[in-house]
């Protein structure tokens, strides 16, 4: 263990002010960390949702419709995209990934913070719409070499693939300054440590702590 413990940042929030929640981004090229992260993340921190996103893929071995992700088929998709449903979506390694709107919306409102594991230009299309209430944060392999080792160590995916992923990562990595802050993964408990550190300080901006004005007033109003 580091001398970064991640019990040590688990900061409880006081009830005494309410909180506009916000939508904390994670993104990374593939290998570098960020699902491990996430996983962390929501381990620690009970406050902290994983946002679920609808998707065209078919479920893997183990995951529950409505928990890991909404699947639906293509056209279903497509109807949902046209009406305005999703915050931001994309189509990636052939299927389509959406971020369904109404939850996240009504959630902020009640203090809620949801994590997104999503790549840039889900990011960039959550930050033109919702601005204020989104915190990005991308990881960095490394190396360009270690990030290949780490795709080659999981032993999944065929020498096409990999290079494929590889070029992806390259273009992901150039739009690392679209973020509000760049980690690079290293060592996964002192990253872990870092964007619980930043989750923490973002929850404390005083634009967030929507109960200030009418607890300030309280405060400083004349006695009787």
């Amino acid at each position: 263990m580091t001398d970064l413990e991640p019990s040590a940042l688990s900061i409880p929030d006081s009830d005494a002010l309410h909180r506009r929640g916000l939508m904390f981004i994670l993104s990374s090229p593939s290998g570098a960390g960020k699902t491990t992260v996430a996983r962390m993340l929501l381990a620690q921190d009970s406050r902290l949702h994983m946002s679920v996103s609808a998707t065209t893929r078919a479920p893997r071995a183990g995951e529950v419709n409505g928990r890991d992700y909404i699947f639906v088929d293509q056209s279903e998709f497509d109807r949902m995209a046209e009406d305005g449903q999703f915050l931001e979506w994309a189509h990636v390694f052939g299927h389509s990934y959406g971020t369904p709107k109404a939850e996240v919306k009504a959630g902020l409102k009640e203090g809620k913070d949801y994590l997104f594991d999503i790549d840039w230009q889900g990011t960039q299309q959550l930050h033109q719409k919702m601005q204020a209430d989104v915190v990005r944060v991308f990881l960095l392999p490394p190396s360009i070499d270690e990030l290949r080792r780490r795709l080659t160590a999981r032993n999944t995916d065929s020498p096409d693939v990999i290079a494929a992923r590889m070029d992806r990562a390259k273009a992901e990595i150039s739009h690392w300054d679209a973020y509000d802050y760049v980690i690079v993964n290293d060592d996964i408990e002192i990253c872990y440590a870092k964007v619980a550190q930043i989750l923490a300080a973002e929850r404390m901006r005083r634009t967030r702590q929507t109960g200030l004005i009418g607890f300030v007033r309280e405060m400083t109003a004349p006695e009787a």
